[in-house]
C-alpha cells in the first residue's frame, strides 16, 4: 500500500513535467498512470472500481448543478459526465 501512495505522487510528478515541458506524450502517460494508479489504491482500500465511477458521477452532478466555474466556464463538468455514460 505505501509503494501504491509513493507512486500516486510519482505519477503527478510525472504529469507535471510532461506540462512543463509542452510534451503531449508524457501528459497522456502521465494521466493515464495516475488514473490507472488512483483506481487500484482505491481498489486497495475496499473501493470497487464501480463505486468509485458511480461517485464521480454524483461528484459531477453535483458541481455542474452548484454552478462549478469549469463547467460555466468551459462546460468541462457535462463533457465528462457524457464521456462517462458513453463509456
Amino acid at each position: 500500500m505505501k509503494w501504491l501512495k509513493t507512486e500516486v505522487v510519482d505519477q503527478v510528478a510525472h504529469l507535471l513535467k510532461g506540462i512543463w515541458e509542452g510534451n503531449l506524450a508524457k501528459i497522456i502517460d502521465g494521466l493515464a498512470s495516475l488514473i490507472s494508479s488512483v483506481y487500484i489504491l482505491g481498489r486497495r482500500l475496499g473501493v470497487s472500481f464501480r463505486s468509485l465511477d458511480e461517485a464521480i458521477m454524483d461528484k459531477m452532478k453535483k458541481h455542474r448543478e452548484e454552478g462549478h466555474q469549469l463547467e460555466d466556464w468551459y462546460g468541462d463538468i457535462s463533457a465528462l459526465e457524457d464521456h462517462l455514460r458513453k463509456r
